[in-house]
């Protein structure tokens, strides 16, 4: 039998989840290598499998690649976990995958639990398209840079928070984003799971209530909304003035066309060509 990398999704917390396609996999690996062989040693144990486990997190990703991939192909079934789901989605295991692929080596990837899917939908909003985030940024300059990106974006936002700091990250948002609905999906799939749905402004207020009375427990993932029709509203407007502004601008400076300028507003501002022409056009 070929050496192959198998990446092997996990439970994100009921047992009842683990896909039958990885758990044989893990059973017929020549080894598992693990994020975290205590996590993974667990899961293995209430399985019933005693595939030999290696450690392999983010730590020892860049001195121990080169050599798994030599091993698989050598020849060597090589099964990898992370702690909990979708090993590569914000997880070293990505970098694994990717020197597989630079070298040419036989990757399988076996479809199975997930926190970003299982969120999206839980979270019932209905937009069709989505955007992964990873972890909500720690940094206020990188929280603030990062809410600028996705504040236009036409697509549910999803990050992964720590439920040491989804207090913060809320107000951060509430802050960069008023208005926004927002879902917080805690423990999804454990005992405990609670999926809490409202505006932002009243999510931040809730969970600063619970950190004040004892803290908030459980991995979490943050879902933001599409803006609503006030938001967009809003910047449409803030986007005119801010062209009308460009434009005088422009015009004063005589450098470009009447064509050239009503380019660069579309460009800079993306409003139409009807409404870039008028603005010029007024002036």
């Amino acid at each position: 039998m070929p050496g192959k990398l198998i990446i092997c999704p996990t439970p994100i917390g009921n047992l009842d989840d683990m896909p039958p396609r990885a758990l044989e996999a893990l059973r017929s690996a020549d080894a598992v290598c693990a994020e975290d062989t205590r996590v993974t040693g667990k899961l293995l144990s209430a399985f019933g499998v005693h595939t030999r486990l290696e450690r392999l997190d983010e730590n020892l990703m860049a001195e121990r690649a080169a050599g798994i991939i030599e091993r698989v192909r050598a020849g060597e079934r090589i099964a990898y976990c992370s702690d909990a789901g979708m090993p590569g989605v914000s997880d070293p295991g990505q970098r694994l995958v990717d020197a597989a692929l630079d070298a040419a080596v036989p990757v399988e990837v076996l479809p199975g639990p997930t926190a970003v899917a299982t969120a999206y939908v839980a979270s019932g909003f209905t937009c069709p398209r989505f955007y992964f985030g990873g972890f909500f940024p720690r940094k206020a300059g990188e929280r603030t840079a990062t809410l600028e990106v996705v504040r236009a974006l036409d697509a549910v936002c999803l990050f992964y928070e720590s439920p040491h700091r989804i207090a913060q990250a809320l107000a951060a948002v509430a802050e960069m984003l008023p208005g926004r609905r927002v879902a917080v999906c805690r423990e999804l799939t454990k005992l405990h799971e609670e999926i809490v749905r409202g505006s932002v402004e009243e999510m931040a207020a809730e969970f600063a209530r619970r950190e004040a009375e004892g803290g908030v427990k459980g991995e979490i993932v943050l879902v933001i909304d599409v803006p609503g029709e006030e938001e967009r509203e809003r910047a449409q407007q803030s986007a005119a003035f801010s062209a009308a502004e460009r434009a005088a601008q422009l015009v004063a400076e005589g450098a470009l066309s009447r064509k050239d300028i009503v380019k660069a507003l579309r460009d800079e501002f993306g409003i139409s060509r009807n409404e870039a022409y008028e603005l010029v056009h007024a002036l």
